[in-house]
């Protein structure tokens, strides 16, 4: 099967390992695609451009980024191809929510990360990421957003589980894109975020026909994509439920799935 003209790749969980690091064998078959096959490798993540840009130097390619699930798209100059909002009004009832049940909230915009404090769950964001946030007043934050009609592309909600699950029961808004992208993280996108709008918007860049699109994730949010694409791929360590949604399974993200499935479907 060599028909394929794109390569769409989740991050956490399929492309890095449990160790948050891209293995030599996933990077050689990587560079062999991108490279030797011209085959362009799209990183899709709802990680923040600047956790998206130094994998991609990594693995030494220079293709359009997919960041905050579709909600911002950089092409390789780094301008924006298309970008998605939260609105203030709802971005004020996450954050009282949130502040009366003790729950941490992160906001993203563009190519910022902001919190208010820097606390158990933001010290573990950041050394995942390896991306030092900015400690702002939300209050003045949002207020300066509302002047401008501006926003959040994403916010990130990180707590213990039954927390987690406790605010994705109480947070209302039928413009929001809700969903744990672990028990211990909770990611809130503007609605028309996805990654496969995202992947979408790409295809007709590239003119390429969705036939010829093959997706790779581990997560809830891959699940869109995975049947979006001529042929979506779940990791080993998906989810039962992730996997039901795939047309394949691979090896785990500690397994080399990634570049298993490539040689497989590509090389």
């Amino acid at each position: 099967m060599n028909n394929f003209k794109m390569v769409c790749l989740d991050i956490d969980g399929t492309l890095l390992n449990s160790s948050h690091e891209i293995t030599e064998k996933v990077k050689s078959i990587i560079n062999v695609v991108a490279n030797d096959k011209k085959i362009p490798v799209i990183l899709v993540s709802a990680r923040m451009p600047k956790g998206i840009t130094f994998l991609q130097k990594e693995l030494g390619i220079e293709e359009p980024i997919i960041c905050y699930s579709g909600a911002l798209i950089l092409d390789k100059d780094n301008d924006v191809l298309a970008r998605e909002f939260i609105g203030v009004s709802n971005l004020e009832e996450i954050y009282k929510f949130t502040r009366k049940n003790n729950i941490h909230m992160s906001l993203y915009k563009d190519e910022e990360w902001y919190i208010e404090e820097l606390d158990y769950w933001a010290k573990q964001e950041s050394e995942i990421t390896n991306i030092i946030p900015n400690i702002i007043d939300f209050n003045k934050l949002i207020e300066q957003w509302r002047r401008e009609g501006e926003g959040p592309n994403k916010i990130l909600c990180m707590a213990n589980p039954q927390e987690i699950e406790f605010l994705k029961e109480n947070i209302c808004g039928n413009d929001l894109n809700i969903y744990p992208s672990k028990p211990t993280y909770l990611e809130i996108m503007p609605i028309k975020a996805s990654k496969t709008s995202a992947i979408n918007c790409l295809q007709e860049r590239f003119n390429i026909d969705k036939s010829e699109i093959i997706a790779m994730g581990d997560n809830y949010n891959d699940i869109d994509m995975l049947e979006y694409a001529g042929v979506g791929i779940a990791m080993g360590n998906a989810p039962e439920e992730v996997k039901r949604h795939a047309d394949d399974v691979t090896l785990t993200n500690d397994e080399d799935g990634v570049a298993k499935a490539l040689i497989k479907y590509v090389i």
